[in-house]
């Protein structure tokens, strides 16, 4: 079969016949909807206590709606990973908790305080909320220790970013051997750490993290889902994720969320997610 004209784009995993367009995960996905969570359930999944809560939220870009009535919860050291077709909402959902859209209705808290008002920099700072962003974000011309000050722009003083970066280097041996390399020169596994080291600088206790493995490796993604399983397992950090890889995704994580036109459709313990004939089929590869 001559394949050479067909552009129609797919999620690629599995063996050919299991591989359904974007279109189709689209509309398979919208029937699955019916069976949304009622927020008990979110509740319950959170341990009946979200550290990190997002209530009825309706946001978007501008006048575009986004999200429309979204409810989320996790609790204190839990991780949860977001995953749905393209076009979900999914790092939406980051980018609002972040502050980085325009909030319509609903609200964002934190350990119960309502910080959805908070500027991005409010949120790292006051909040404890970093953002690890998707796009390759390291400054290459600028050395890996000259990338992890970046991260301390809101410490009160250079000596304190210092102290933060020395505390971060012991951390991760293989980046403080490179400390005095340009950022350009790492590897990709490597850019990725640094993009996650210079989120810990200012001591975040929430890690919002969106699309971790994209445009790795897949020699470099265990490693980078292994820091994010220390992180959560010896540091106690909350991470809310989304994860274009469903499968690594909710291997990693402690809840799972299936989004569909910017509301929740599906939500569970992420191993029993994996498990869901529906979601093996449209975001599993069969």
């Amino acid at each position: 079969m001559n394949h050479g004209s067909d552009k129609t784009q797919g999620y690629g995993l599995g063996a050919v016949d299991t591989i359904i367009s974007v279109d189709d995960v689209n509309q398979q996905a919208s029937q699955i909807s019916e069976q949304a969570p009622e927020p008990e359930a979110l509740l319950a999944l959170a341990g009946n206590k979200p550290y990190i809560a997002v209530n009825h939220l309706s946001a978007g870009y501008g006048k575009m709606e986004i999200l429309h009535n979204l409810s989320l919860m996790v609790g204190e050291g839990q991780s949860l990973c977001l995953i749905g077709p393209n076009g979900a909402g999914k790092s939406t959902v980051l980018h609002s908790i972040y502050g980085f859209t325009n909030i319509h209705h609903g609200a964002v808290l934190k350990n119960n305080a309502n910080i959805t008002d908070l500027s991005p920099n409010e949120k790292l700072k006051q909040a404890r909320i970093a953002y690890i962003l998707q796009d390759n974000s390291v400054f290459p011309q600028m050395t890996v220790e000259e990338n992890l000050l970046m991260g301390g722009f809101l410490l009160p003083d250079q000596q304190q970013a210092k102290q933060a970066v020395e505390k971060v280097l012991q951390k991760y041996p293989r980046l403080a051997a490179r400390h005095r390399q340009l950022a350009g020169s790492l590897s990709g596994g490597e850019r990725r750490l640094l993009e996650i080291s210079r989120a810990l600088i200012m001591d975040p206790d929430v890690l919002l993290v969106d699309e971790p493995s994209i445009g790795l490796e897949p020699r470099f993604i265990d490693a980078v889902f292994e820091i994010l399983a220390e992180l959560q397992q010896s540091d106690n950090k909350t991470i809310i994720m989304v994860e274009q890889n469903a499968k690594k995704g909710l291997e990693f994580a402690d809840i799972g969320y299936v989004l569909v036109s910017g509301q929740v459709a599906l939500a569970a313990p992420a191993d029993e997610l994996l498990q869901t004939p529906d979601v093996g089929r449209l975001f599993l590869g069969g």
